[in-house]
């Protein structure tokens, strides 16, 4: 018979065993290898220059426009999807908080009953109660790494999660930033069809005068009518896609469409650059860029799935233990007595199970982690690839625009002057009114396209930023989620430290 004293001599000595045993089955993980660019193929050096360390991390203050930082702001507090990204951090959190918690005894229940009995016997013994309470626990050694594996991969996909946001808040500052200057556009855009308009009403005037002298036909009248309503009928819909632009800016606000009044956007001019652009070296891609990291943080936490899937096909080594009390009202018994030293008893000692003769499901298991790891990191040298072709789309996509806007401001100036001859030799007689409509025509049209490239600069500038991965910094210090959404939430669930920020 073995002692108590030799038995658990015996179980220290299996435990030591294990715990000095211990190991990871198996890929540690490691950074794919990616194409990277090496140089960019537009490097003017009158439009880009080398980052410093701030120049991307609030890059709309460099337009110097109090209103487009006030927006960005007030969508960085209030946007609904950035919060939800938010949120989701918290679930990983927790999610990780779980996982951790499979490292200690991952069974530890405390049970109790009551039940009456029936039992051939006499009358006096065949019905009694029986009653029980104890306590049992159980350890499942993490022999082969199977729950560090699960903890590494909770912990890449927090991170991939911090990524997601960060990566959102990118793409919100660009698109507030887009739409404000598409407003600021339109609102140029019909500012000059008006002017236009009031321009060509009173040459109209001076039309219809002129015919009613009899010095010009009726024809003239009519095409300075006509050459009046295509400017004005330009306006509505102008107009209709400024108020679009307003109700898309005001969603990236989180406020509708009705709060969209003259103190949150009040009147302005497409805002200019002054200063050179900041674009850094192409490793640096690496580095900023949080689809990037997100696409790396999957990869990683797939690569700990395979380790986790791994461990199955080894045997798993377990401690249990229990103790409890049991008693009867049966014969000279009371239930009363279940705390008595006789109604104790106790169990504990190690057990393992080893799946068997699986017929290649838990090998598949492993193949199927596999692959899926091979795809995410596809999937990131695919990144990669895609934010290089990016940065070069969005930085010969600006610099054809500039050229493109220094033409057409050109254009501006001679076809500004030669309406203004066109008009002027038309009132002496010297020229027919088809020169004056040719001129003025040409000049509503190149100061509507010079308009529109402006705005197209100022977008441009934007792609550019939000393809080097510019924004995101300014999360930084800041919680995840508002104070609001904070006592919103703690006042359903106990959230523990999980809520502070940065994660304890």
């Amino acid at each position: 018979m073995i002692t108590f004293h030799r038995q658990s001599n015996i179980i220290a000595a299996f435990l030591l065993f294990l715990l000095g045993g211990c190991t990871m089955v198996g890929p540690d993980y490691q950074t794919p290898e990616a194409q990277e660019p090496t140089v960019w193929s537009v490097e003017d050096a009158d439009l880009f220059k080398k980052p410093s360390k701030d120049d991307s991390i609030a890059w709309w203050t460099l337009f110097n426009d109090p209103v487009l930082d006030q927006l960005v702001e007030i969508a960085f507090e209030q946007n609904l999807e950035l919060r939800s990204a938010g949120l989701r951090i918290l679930e990983a959190r927790a999610q990780l908080g779980r996982v951790r918690g499979n490292m200690y005894p991952q069974m530890q229940e405390m049970n109790g009953d009551l039940f009456t009995i029936g039992a051939t016997g006499p009358a006096e013994n065949r019905y009694y109660a029986a009653g029980s309470i104890g306590f049992d626990a159980g350890w499942e050694m993490d022999f082969w790494g199977k729950f560090r594996r699960g903890i590494e991969s909770a912990d890449a996909n927090l991170l991939a999660t911090v990524a997601d946001y960060d990566d959102l808040l990118v793409s919100l500052t660009a698109e507030v930033a887009r739409t404000y200057f598409a407003i600021r556009t339109q609102q140029e855009r019909i500012d000059l069809a008006q002017k236009n308009a009031a321009l060509q009403q009173r040459s109209l005037q001076l039309v219809i005068l002129q015919f009613e002298a009899g010095t010009v036909t009726e024809l003239d009248v009519l095409q300075a009518k006509t050459l009046l309503s295509s400017t004005l009928t330009t306006i509505p819909n102008l107009t209709a896609s400024l108020n679009s632009f307003r109700n898309g800016l005001a969603v990236l606000l989180g406020m509708l469409p009705e709060e969209m009044n003259a103190e949150v956007l009040p009147a302005g001019d497409i805002p200019l650059l002054s200063t050179k652009i900041a674009v850094g070296m192409p490793a640096d891609l690496l580095r900023r860029r949080p689809d990037i990291r997100r696409a790396e943080m999957r990869a990683a936490a797939q690569s700990a799935q395979i380790g986790i899937a791994r461990a199955e096909l080894f045997p798993s080594f377990t401690l249990f233990g229990s103790l409890g009390w049991s008693a009867t009202d049966r014969g000279n018994s009371d239930l009363g007595d279940i705390f008595d030293a006789n109604s104790f008893s106790y169990s504990f000692g190690p057990a393992f199970k080893w799946n068997l003769f699986n017929y290649g499901r838990l090998k598949n298991q492993v193949r199927i982690q596999d692959a899926r790891l091979q795809q995410l990191i596809t999937a990131y040298q695919n990144t990669v690839l895609n934010a290089a072709r990016e940065v070069e789309d969005a930085m010969q996509t600006l610099d054809q625009a500039i050229k493109e806007a220094e033409l057409l401001k050109q254009g501006v100036e001679t076809s500004r002057r030669s309406t203004n001859l066109s008009m002027l030799q038309y009132k002496e007689g010297l020229a027919d009114y088809q020169r004056v409509l040719d001129s003025t025509r040409s000049l509503t049209q190149k100061q509507d396209q010079y308009a529109q490239t402006k705005g197209n600069i100022a977008t441009d500038i934007v792609t550019l930023y939000k393809a080097v991965g510019g924004g995101w910094q300014i999360r930084d210090g800041k919680p995840y989620v508002s104070r609001a959404v904070k006592e919103e939430m703690e006042s359903r669930t106990d959230w523990g430290r999980l809520l502070e920020y940065p994660l304890p």
